[in-house]
This record gives C-alpha cells, sequence and structure tokens, in this order.
C-alpha cells in the first residue's frame, strides 16, 4: 500500500505540550496533525486519493475528489481534528474573515496569500512555518500536489489569522 495514497507517510511524536489546549505556549495542537499527513499526495489521472476526498468533508466542496482545490479543505480538517471550527468552506480567502487577526506571524497560525492578482478571488491558505528572508515558509496541503512544506513569496501574504478564543502564543512578535 502506498502511505501517501491512503494516509500520512508516517505519524510523528506529538512535542512536548502540544496537547495542552488553549493559551497553551506549545506548538498548537493543529499542527502535529498537519505534521502526521506530511506526503499525502494527489493522483494522477483517472485516480483519486481517499484522504483528500476526506479533508474535503466538513467544507462546501464534501464529497469532492483531490482534483479540486483543497489547500483550505486540508487546514479545515487539521482544526477539526484539533477541535477548532473552520470557516466550512473550501475557499483560500474565507479564512480572512475567520478568527482573530494577527499583525505579525506566529508558528500555527492560519497564514493567507493571493495567487495571480491581490484584488482576485484566488488564492492559497497554509500553516506558519518561518519566514526567510522574502520567503514564508508554509505547512499545508495541495502545495506541489501533496501536504508539505513549501515556501512563497513573502509579499503574497494578504493576512495571518489565529482560533477565536485562542490566545495567541508569547511568540507573535515582530520577526526581523
Amino acid at each position: 500500500m502506498n502511505p501517501g495514497l491512503h494516509g500520512p507517510a508516517r505519524e510523528r511524536d506529538a512535542p512536548a505540550g502540544s496537547e495542552a489546549g488553549p493559551g497553551a505556549a506549545a506548538e498548537p495542537p493543529w499542527m502535529r496533525i498537519a505534521r502526521a499527513e506530511i506526503g499525502v499526495r494527489a493522483c494522477g489521472p483517472g485516480q483519486s486519493n481517499p484522504r483528500i476526498t476526506a479533508y474535503h468533508a466538513g467544507t462546501n466542496i464534501a464529497g469532492y475528489d483531490d482534483k479540486a482545490a483543497w489547500c483550505s479543505s486540508f487546514v479545515h480538517w487539521c482544526l477539526a481534528k484539533a477541535e477548532v471550527a473552520g470557516t466550512g468552506s473550501a475557499l483560500a480567502r474565507s479564512w480572512l474573515s475567520w478568527g482573530q487577526p494577527l499583525d505579525v506571524p506566529c508558528p500555527g497560525c492560519i497564514v493567507v496569500l493571493h495567487r495571480d492578482d491581490p484584488a482576485s478571488w484566488k488564492g492559497h491558505v497554509g500553516l506558519f512555518l518561518r519566514v526567510d528572508g522574502p520567503r514564508i515558509h508554509l505547512l499545508g496541503g495541495n502545495q506541489l500536489e501533496q501536504v508539505c512544506e513549501h515556501h512563497y513569496p513573502l509579499a503574497s501574504v494578504l493576512g495571518y489569522r489565529w482560533p477565536a478564543g485562542w490566545p495567541a502564543p508569547a511568540a507573535n512578535a515582530p520577526l526581523p
């Protein structure tokens, strides 16, 4: 069986304190869930990965296969597994009105990016890892057609979001 087809490539141990819940200083629990999905990938023509179909289940495109854009569905699925309500939408930009805005990113926050044109409806969403010069690194779904870490231009960021009712970690400090 191909682990990337039906589920995560490997299970990873949770970071210490990741189960602590709201207000915890450790990495948020949805990050452990997202990391465990690294390696899940879309299939080629004529096939579909049932794991990605499962990501769509909590969104407005429930039942769609891995040929539909799935970055927002992946974020929604990870948050739902951590018992945090998402947007219910498969549109990446739906996250811009979700939760609470952050002025600067913190580990695990939701990052919304524009694609093509900042004024268009198109976008991408993922979970913040770090900034490296002019690039922002995200853990997300539908990044190179799989769940993985990938970088994007920092200038494409539209916003940083955090679940309402969850205090942002102390690491929410300006980046260099």
